[in-house]
């Protein structure tokens, strides 16, 4: 059997796997899918109520569809069944994108990447709206440099299913010579949504989901929650788990915590701007978009997910895409990053849902498991900051005969 063969047998098993996984598993790993994705469907299909035209939507606009399109499957075997065939369809069409003709050492390492991740990370790799926008990031990443308006349209239709690809986006604003192509692009794709939404009568939910997000407490799997929730194991007075049925999660409370919450986003943005500057001057001074977008990439993903005042597990699967280019780029220098994330990964899938209701129950290991796999990002996040950093310019004398990294 060729590596190719194999590979795709590897992509057959692990999307089998895991999706049975999300039946047998404690914690109700598909609960968004039959909660959530499906009755929201279900009343757009039947016109009764629209999220993101007639109410408020937590999404962007587009997440709709891949919802819609999952209930239009539902005959094959009921809607969560559905629900994996359009995630597997999708993530096959970029899995055939990276795996190309099956020469490439660095695509070979990238697709066994993936699926070891999938794997690691288990259901919530598949049943949440997340899953959807991984293959549409993996593919853009892939076509970046060639076909950047194809990429910066995949990257952006991706956007406005879950915001997270606005980082890939902006790292290759930050770091592709065609960076107006991507620009433009992007603003294309969003006018025509607004559009859509506006002539649809959403005008006045145009950005509910913004203010959805913004006004968020801290849930209690997001890294600076994680104080509260030792309080919280300890029996700290004031300190406990709750549910906040607005927005379906469990969220933190303690002393000062409308003073975290109100520091969180502005200290996001800060890392963000800082990262985005860093790799810009990198750009500046001539490096090389080989050596300096994957680690840009990553690293602003990655302060999305460690600044956040949200924790999904399903925030993980943002970490694929990156990774899966850094790999094909440059297998040697992405494969620490690799490890750590695949470390993240599997310490998610032991806290949910393996450990969930002791978590919610503020139970020591549970907790001790989280507090893990959150300085596990964090050190993940270092690594790659020192990774950009390090990134290499060329000096006066060799800029004018630069050369780029091989491609596998």
């Amino acid at each position: 059997m060729s590596a190719r063969a194999l590979l795709w047998a590897a992509f057959a098993v692990v999307h089998v796997a895991v999706a049975a996984f999300g039946w047998f598993l404690p914690n109700q790993p598909m609960g968004d899918v039959y909660l959530v994705y499906e009755p929201w469907a279900r009343a757009a299909a039947s016109g009764s109520a629209v999220v993101g035209i007639t109410e408020t939507f937590v999404y962007p606009h587009l997440a709709l569809l891949p919802m819609l399109a999952a209930l239009g499957l539902s005959w094959v075997g009921g809607y969560i069944v559905a629900w994996a065939i359009v995630v597997t369809a999708l993530d096959a069409v970029a899995f055939a994108l990276l795996l190309g003709d099956g020469r490439s050492a660095g695509r070979t390492v990238a697709g066994w990447f993936w699926m070891a991740y999938l794997a690691l990370l288990g259901p919530v790799a598949i049943y949440r709206i997340d899953a959807v926008t991984v293959p549409l990031a993996v593919a853009g990443l892939l076509l970046l440099a060639r076909r950047p308006r194809i990429a910066a349209a995949l990257l952006s239709v991706g956007m406005w299913i879950k915001v997270w690809p606005v980082a890939l986006l902006a790292a290759a604003f930050v770091a592709l010579r065609r960076r107006l192509e991507v620009l433009g692009t992007a603003l294309a794709v969003s006018a025509a949504v607004v559009l859509l939404v506006v002539s649809a009568g959403g005008a006045a939910h145009l950005a509910g989901f913004i203010g959805a997000q913004t006004g968020r407490g801290l849930q209690l799997e997001a890294p600076v929650s994680t104080v509260y929730l030792w309080r919280a194991v300890f029996g700290v007075e004031g300190s406990f788990i709750f549910y906040d049925p607005d927005i379906l999660t469990f969220q933190v409370t303690g002393p000062g915590v409308d003073t975290v919450i109100a520091l969180m986003t502005p200290v996001l943005m800060a890392g963000v701007v800082g990262i985005v500057l860093v790799g810009a001057v990198k750009a500046r001074r001539g490096a090389s978009f080989l050596r300096l977008f994957p680690p840009l990439a990553l690293a602003l993903v990655l302060v999305l997910i460690v600044t956040n005042k949200v924790g999904s597990p399903q925030f993980q699967t943002w970490l694929i895409a990156p990774l899966v280019l850094w790999l094909v780029l440059d297998r040697r220098r992405a494969a620490a990053p690799a490890v750590l994330a695949g470390i993240v990964a599997a310490l998610t899938q032991a806290i949910y849902p393996m450990v969930y209701g002791g978590l919610l129950g503020a139970q020591f290991l549970p907790v001790l498991l989280l507090t893990l796999r959150n300085a596990t990002e964090i050190a993940l996040l270092v690594v790659v900051l020192v990774r950009l950093v390090g990134v290499p310019v060329p000096t006066r004398r060799r800029e004018a005969g630069h050369v780029p990294l091989p491609t596998s």
